[in-house]
């Protein structure tokens, strides 16, 4: 298997989606875990130095996230006021909520975040890390709410189940959200606004003890936040 691996943060943003579409997948790639394409620790996009997450732990949007603030408005992104904030995330959900209705995909409001739940059956194929092609209509709708919005940052986080070595669950959770993100950016996302990042099976949402359980806990997560003034 060929192995991709990004050095540093900085060649994130220099490549941007050629970098995410650049790594290869390997041999195995969905239930439970993984030989990965990229170090278990390394956060992919285009972002300097993200701080630590706001929901569970794992997503790395924050009050103290200057640096990506500055890379979006560098890009042309502009910050939401204060008052602005909740009317824009409520235009979002609604519009993600319509295009995504009957799709499997969970959508939950958590404040003035948005987390979309993809549920591994419906995104991935059996030990594999590529995007099915039947769920590219849904991301289609997804990039297209997403670039209608786009003063939001967007977390990409990848889990699985607890099935398999802690390495292998660790990379094949990273290569499946690269997967996810490298779609997006190929609709015409800006990778500024991405961080992807693969956490194994470090939060499960439900027992790995069973079946049903452990079909819960292997999914993908896209955090949308707003891009705040005064960050």
């Amino acid at each position: 298997m060929t192995r991709c691996r990004f050095v540093l943060p900085a060649l994130a943003v220099v490549l941007g989606a050629a970098s995410l579409a650049g790594c290869t997948q390997g041999p195995n790639g969905g239930y439970g875990g993984s030989n990965g394409t990229i170090g278990n620790n390394t956060t992919v996009g285009a972002l300097l130095g993200a701080g630590a997450g706001a929901l569970g732990g794992y997503f790395s949007s924050g009050n103290k996230d200057d640096r990506r603030k500055n890379a979006l408005i560098g890009a042309g992104i502009g910050a939401l006021a204060g008052g602005a904030v909740g009317n824009y995330m409520d235009r979002q959900e609604v519009a993600l909520r319509q295009d995504l209705q009957g799709s499997g995909v969970k959508v939950q409001r958590q404040g003035d975040n948005i987390l979309l739940t993809m549920p591994n059956q419906i995104t991935f194929g059996f030990d594999q890390s590529n995007v099915q092609s039947a769920f590219y209509p849904v991301l289609d709708n997804v990039s297209g709410v997403l670039n209608q919005y786009p003063s939001t940052f967007i977390d990409i986080v990848g889990h699985t189940d607890s099935v398999g070595s802690d390495s292998y669950n660790m990379d094949l959770s990273q290569r499946r959200a690269q997967s996810v993100a490298s779609y997006l950016i190929g609709k015409g996302v800006v990778a500024q606004r991405l961080v992807v990042r693969g956490v194994g099976e470090q939060f499960p949402v439900a027992s790995n003890d069973t079946d049903a359980g452990r079909a819960q806990n292997r999914r993908v997560e896209i955090l949308i936040s707003p891009v705040r003034e005064g960050m």
